[in-house]
């Protein structure tokens, strides 16, 4: 605490020298798009000499210019798109994208038209080109550019992805001057992204937002082909994967504490509608934010969450095929299509889908899973849109718990062996349906409903591991059978208010989030008898041949569970003035949940909890650059038992300080943020040591995480990205009568460590030759809360070689270069995850 003590007051000291810098939202007030004697020219003309930024990027034959901070003010919207507006260039839209931000399309009829984007005394102007519409054109001198002119500043291209987001290119001239980027090639993203609506509800410049939140691109994940959750978010600091259930639905630790998983925003349950591993085929982006966010998303653990960000349909036609094959057997195909569906573009479409086979380094054990997920999006008229997204997902898989314990370290056997019998598999599966309705009242007004549906079935069926006899080398199986369905509704209404009080701009979110969770048990069944196995020596024969008989399970049997939430949330972003931000909010939660087992009414258990979770932030920024800022913020999570003496059990609390630096380098496109928490967590059921009976508990148990982290991501010169981490983390228990105190939280490394670049050759006859490596590092950690085993720390290294060319790209991935043994995660002394070995990974894609 001392040292972000020092921390605060030193951000203070800088804070009072600083200087005003930030700008105000530009209005567009009229769109022209028209022929020129080269090619076409979209004029955005706005009301102030305002800077604007810009991002760009490019799929296929489309150029895409984000534009942020701006507004849409003009009546007479149908000159928006127009087809064919010269010889060579397909289509040219412009369009809204958020309450404050535009995009423009430029799409060619055979290639990337080149687009110089210039800032003039009209406003934004983007001059597109082909090498079409230039040979249709007589030659011309070239002329010098004006006095106020800055010559060109030329990207440079790199890989193909869908338009979502882009390198900044920020304009900084004034109306009598002129500045131009010329964007060639296929796309100017890179690692960085500026803005994130996680944190807030709201879209808004991270720069902006007072905590540490780091968002992963799809670039990223392409680079790294990464096919799991878990190889893209050990780019993060403070990150790592904990545990997966036997293969089933994975979790992971955010600063000390498992994190809560989010959907576009909408909770994924790891009980009640994510059953297996997330699909990453349609997801665009991975967004994690720190410390507690109950605020805005109600019952977490206060070490944050993770928010996956699906992909949606784009403005003009795109088709991608990729195909993967690697180590083990593994292949997956997959596909990505969108585009509009009529002729101006208010109905538009998104389908990804994937396939994947793959045998495993696990002895004995394979998979298979299907995936698809279509979009539909309709601009109902200027202000209005209603989006349908569904997904279905089918796995199957063994139960896999890993390797087993031994005295305090995991058993010294091969990672590849497999504790059980491989030949029971599981059958998980998961259907989501969302709908979201955007409407925009005003320009300072607008409102988001969305609804959800989801319901997913699990068929457990494993022979796994039980318990390790005493001569440690005996392991117990046990043999499993049953089912479970389950099935969520969710209703979230945000609506959002941009006003003025005086000099002070306000934008305030008031919310109402409605949600209903159901589950129910079937067929559950056991065998009486089950065999063992010699850990060191198995006879998997006797395994195999083992006579099952399953007996009906009564007290789980016809089990159902169901939980009720309702809660209203309130937030208020405040700018004081350009360079000074406060954010200041609150979230009222009523939760009750019951369990009722028909076959032993022992097990019935009724949760309710009511909690408001407040969260006040600061942001000053006294250089441009530089961001400053501090946070205090709660979270709870209800929890069931009994207690001694009687009364309804209270929720865990969790309370968080944390202060932070965030810095923009060289002109933008490197961005780094360094944070300093303080993190307990109170209320914890803890055993009473006044009372003998172990099914009572009191609540004193305490558990604290505090430490630092460092995120580095963006681009260090023209094709050279680089995503990089560190962190350190002391969790331990604070107070407690079951733990000792002192013991590590478990699944929590003191450090961690990655680093991750990409460097693509950008002219000459090698131009789309690319090279990639990264090392990731992941210190020892406590197995269990008793500390009674550890896993050992490790170091990774991974490498990649790419070549792109038109619209093929093929990828050579090679993960675990040195062959390096670990273990990713674990839950108890009988369940230690091994990593996967050396493993080469090969990707071929096609746009079309």
């Amino acid at each position: 605490m001392h040292l972000v003590s020092c921390v605060g007051l030193a951000g203070i000291a800088v804070a009072i020298m600083a200087q005003p810098v930030r700008a105000d939202v530009v209005k567009v007030t009229s769109v022209e798009i028209q022929p020129t004697a080269s090619g076409a020219e979209i004029v955005l003309k706005t009301t102030n000499d305002e800077s604007l930024q810009v991002f760009t990027s490019s799929f296929g034959k489309t150029f895409v210019a984000n534009i942020v901070n701006t507004q849409l003010q003009i009546l007479d919207r149908n000159n928006l798109r127009q087809i064919n507006p010269v010889k060579g260039i397909a289509a040219v839209t412009v369009s809204e994208t958020g309450a404050n931000s535009l995009r423009v399309v430029v799409t060619g009829e055979t290639e990337l038209p080149k687009v110089r984007v210039r800032q003039s005394e009209n406003g934004l102007v983007l001059s597109a080109t082909t090498s079409t519409t230039a040979a249709t054109q007589p030659p011309a001198a070239p002329a010098a550019p004006p006095a106020s002119e800055t010559q060109p500043q030329v990207t440079t291209p790199q890989s193909e992805v869908p338009p979502t987001e882009g390198e900044v290119q920020q304009l900084t001239t004034q109306r009598d001057e002129e500045s131009e980027i010329v964007v060639t090639g296929e796309r100017e993203t890179g690692y960085r992204v500026p803005n994130s609506t996680t944190a807030t509800k709201t879209d808004t410049p991270i720069r902006d937002v007072p905590g540490n939140i780091q968002v992963i691109p799809r670039e990223v994940i392409e680079d790294q082909g990464a096919v799991r959750i878990n190889d893209v978010l050990r780019n993060v600091s403070g990150v790592n994967f904990s545990t997966d259930a036997g293969g089933r639905s994975p979790t992971y630790n955010v600063r000390g504490f498992e994190a809560i998983q989010f959907k576009n925003g909408l909770r994924e349950d790891r009980q009640f509608n994510t059953r297996t591993y997330p699909e990453t085929a349609n997801i665009e982006q991975i967004e994690v934010l720190k410390g507690p966010a109950s605020v805005l998303f109600g019952q977490a653990q206060p070490g944050g969450i993770i928010n996956f960000t699906t992909k949606r349909p784009l403005p003009e036609p795109f088709y991608q095929i990729d195909f993967t094959a690697g180590s083990y057997d593994f292949y997956r195909p997959t596909l990505d299509f969108s585009g509009p569906l009529n002729s101006d573009g208010t109905l538009a479409y998104r389908l990804n889908a994937a396939y994947e086979h793959a045998e495993s380094f696990r002895d004995f054990v394979s998979t298979e899973r299907y995936f698809i997920a279509p979009v539909l999006a309709w601009r109902i008229s200027p202000n209005t849109s209603l989006t349908f997204e569904g997904e279905y997902l089918r796995d199957r898989r063994p139960i896999d718990r890993g390797l087993v314990a031994v005295g305090d370290e995991v058993a010294d056997i091969p990672l590849s062996r497999f504790l059980g019998d491989p030949s029971y598999e599981q059958e998980m599966d998961e259907f989501r349906s969302y709908l979201y309705l955007d409407h925009r009242f005003s320009e300072n007004l607008s409102l988001r409903t969305a609804l959800r549906y989801t319901s997913s079935k699990e068929i457990y069926n494993s022979v796994e591991a039980n318990e390790l006899e005493a001569d440690d080398r005996t392991l117990l199986l046990a043999r499993y059978f049953g089912g479970q369905y389950y099935e969520t509704y969710t209703l979230q209404n945000d609506l959002t208010w941009k006003f003025n009080t005086g000099a002070i701009a306000h934008t305030l979110l008031f919310g109402v989030e409605l949600a209903r969770q159901t589950g129910r048990y079937f067929d559950d069944a056991t065998a009486a008898e089950s065999p063992s196995i010699d850990i060191f020596d198995p006879d998997y024969e006797s395994v195999f041949d083992f006579p099952f008989s399953l007996e009906p399970d009564p007290a789980y049997n016809g089990g159902k569970l169901s939980s009720d939430t309702i809660a209203f949330y309130l937030q208020d972003q405040i700018a004081f003035t350009d360079n000074l931000k406060l954010v200041l909010g609150g979230r009222f939660d009523s939760f009750d949940s019951e369990e009722r087992y028909p076959g032993d009414p022992t097990l019935n258990v009724d949760t309710e909890a009511s909690e408001f979770s407040p969260r006040v932030g600061i942001v000053y920024q006294p250089i441009q650059p530089i961001s400053l800022y501090a946070n205090y913020s709660r979270a709870f999570i209800p929890q069931t038992g009994r207690l001694t003496g009687g009364g309804a059990v209270e929720p865990e609390i969790g309370e968080q300080y944390e202060v932070g630096v965030k810095g923009e380098f060289l002109d933008g496109r490197l961005a780094s943020t360094l944070a300093f928490y303080d993190i307990t967590k109170s209320n914890v059921l803890t055993d009473d040591a006044n009372n003998p009976d172990p099914d009572f508990s009191i609540q004193v148990g305490e558990q604290q995480s505090k430490g630092f982290e460092l995120d580095v991501s963006g681009e260090i010169l023209p094709g050279w990205n680089i995503i990089a981490s560190y962190a350190y983390t002391d969790a331990e228990i604070t107070a407690d009568n079951t733990y000792a105190v002192g013991n590590r939280l478990n699944n929590v490394p003191f450090n961690t460590a990655s680093l991750w670049t990409k460097y693509t050759i950008q002219s000459g006859s090698l131009a789309g030759l690319g090279f990639g490596a990264g090392i990731f590092y992941v210190d020892s950690r406590a197995g269990d809360l008793d500390n009674s085993f550890t896993v050992p720390d490790f170091t990774r290294v991974d490498a990649a070689i790419y070549y792109e060319r038109d619209n093929f790209k093929a990828a050579l991935n090679f993960k675990n270069l040195f062959d390096v043994e670990y273990f990713e995660g674990v839950q108890s002394r009988t369940q230690a995850i091994p990593g996967a070995p050396f493993t080469v990974q090969g990707t071929v894609s096609w746009q079309f």
